[in-house]
C-alpha cells in the first residue's frame, strides 16, 4: 500500500510541475499581449485597420490581470484539495 501512495505522491509532484510551468508561460503571453494592447498606437505597431478605442485598453488591462492571475497560480502551486 505504501507504493501506492509513494506513487500517487511523485505523480502530483510531477503534474503539479507541469501545471506550474504552463501557468507561468500563459501568464507570461496574456500579460505581453495586454502591454501590447496598451502600447501598439504609441510604438506605431498598429495591425488593425483601425483607430484604437477605450476597448482596447479595457482588453489590455484584462489580459494583464489575468496573465498576473496565471503567474500567481504557478506560483502558488494549490492544484490538489484534500
Amino acid at each position: 500500500m505504501a507504493m501506492i501512495e509513494e506513487y500517487e505522491q511523485k505523480r502530483r509532484k510531477q503534474v503539479g510541475r507541469m501545471r506550474s510551468v504552463v501557468d507561468y508561460t500563459m501568464g507570461a503571453l496574456f500579460t505581453l499581449l495586454g502591454i501590447y494592447f496598451l502600447v501598439y498606437e504609441s510604438m506605431g505597431w498598429n495591425v488593425f485597420d483601425r483607430e484604437p478605442s477605450s476597448i482596447d485598453y479595457f482588453i489590455g488591462g484584462l489580459f494583464i490581470v489575468y496573465g498576473a492571475w496565471r503567474i500567481y497560480r504557478g506560483y502558488k502551486k494549490n492544484y490538489f484539495r484534500e
